[in-house]
């Protein structure tokens, strides 16, 4: 995996989705990982390298859509990939046909499809 994109934003409030992440992508891309829509969005006002957004959909206190609406507004610059599982496929494939999403994956995941489409997103 030689991409363009260096670092990436995994949000997810499952630890074990974050350390499966962490797994696939950690040899290739220096990695952010947080379990909250409010240190994402700190991260993302605080950290101006991030390329690449990995955000949950279902997620405590803030929404994943909340979030995704607020990391749109404030850096638009920013791709993000929705990570669902089946129950809210309809959701993220809303917010990829809306254009604030650059994709979506759904759980559980294979690594090959995570680095196809972070690959995607590099171009």
């Amino acid at each position: 995996m030689t991409d363009s994109i260096k670092k990436i934003l995994i949000c997810d409030d499952e630890e074990g989705i974050r350390e499966s992440l962490k797994l696939i992508l950690g040899d290739y891309y220096d990695l952010i990982l947080t379990d909250s829509g409010e240190q994402c969005l700190e991260c993302l006002d605080n950290d101006k390298t991030i390329e690449l957004v990995l955000l949950d959909i279902k997620m405590p206190k803030i929404n994943g859509l909340e979030i995704l609406k607020a990391i749109k507004e404030k850096h638009p610059e920013v791709n993000v990939i929705i990570v669902t599982d089946s129950k809210s496929f309809e959701t993220a494939t809303e917010a990829c046909s809306q254009g604030v999403a650059s994709g979506y994956i759904t759980k559980p995941f294979k690594s090959d499809e995570i680095s196809n489409l972070i690959q995607r997103n590099s171009e």
